[in-house]
């Protein structure tokens, strides 16, 4: 709070300054608290089967499956339409993100130009995808005029978007409390799709791009806590293939 209180007063002196009306930013001389580390709750591989397990069986469940398979931002997925998925490619894209201010909802820019990407998915998820599209035409027909033509994958009952606290609250914390799993938020499915690649031995520059981060060292900071096993197997890998050719040599030279 401090931070965030210091950054919106720091921009105002700031321009101040460019106006002369005061001749130094003060903001300039303080020295903010340090930002505490908070550690990361992902889903481990037997976590995820079972929150999948419970999610298939419940309202907006396969919202919460697509997150955890694509590894997108909530705001991404919640932005997506359907002109986005392409079922002969079987590739989605992300074009744009959705943003809820004051006044509403507006769809903006992605985070970043590398947050533009396409992804792939596998045909379960595509079969999934087409029964929710047709599903969802049945009720368009059934509401008429009252249904909101947004054209989005995920929406509410009449067609607009869902806001990330009331699919937290109302749909995804129920999951987690019946699959008996630790509270984690809604943004951690995204954490624990990139943790599971890098577990699976998915080479980091696939992730990163996956995930839409702007360099792989992003992804490589962000996923440290994944470095130490993978260097371990490497470790492992690298003396298993010198201790073969070590034998290959021996029965040469016999």
């Amino acid at each position: 709070m401090v931070r965030h209180t210091h950054s919106a007063l720091h921009n105002a002196l700031k321009q101040a300054v460019k106006w002369r009306l005061i001749a130094q930013n003060p903001s300039d001389l303080v020295e903010l608290p340090k930002v505490p580390h908070r550690e990361q709750r992902v889903l481990s591989p037997e976590e995820a089967a079972q929150f999948l397990k419970i999610a298939r069986l419940k309202p907006h469940g396969l919202i919460f499956e697509f997150a955890l398979l694509t590894g997108m931002r909530p705001e991404e997925y919640l932005a997506l339409q359907w002109s986005d998925l392409d079922f002969k490619r079987n590739t989605v894209q992300v074009r744009r993100a959705i943003v809820w201010h004051k006044g509403g909802w507006s769809f903006q820019e992605t985070k970043t130009s590398r947050s533009r990407r396409t992804i792939h998915l596998l045909a379960p998820m595509l079969r999934k995808l087409n029964a929710h599209r047709r599903k969802q035409g049945e009720r368009r027909l059934k509401l008429g005029s009252d249904w909101k033509a947004h054209n989005l994958i995920f929406c509410g009952e009449v067609g607009n978007p869902l806001t990330i606290p009331n699919l937290t609250y109302r749909y995804f914390r129920p999951i987690l409390e019946e699959a008996k799993l630790p509270r984690i938020r809604l943004y951690d499915l995204r954490h624990s799709c990139a943790t599971l690649l890098l577990i699976a031995d998915e080479n980091p520059k696939v992730v990163s791009e996956r995930l839409g981060h702007s360099t792989i060292v992003l992804t490589l900071d962000t996923y440290s806590h994944v470095l130490p096993t993978m260097q371990q197997r490497a470790s492992e890998r690298l003396d298993k293939l010198l201790n073969s050719a070590g034998r290959r040599k021996e029965k040469v030279g016999l």
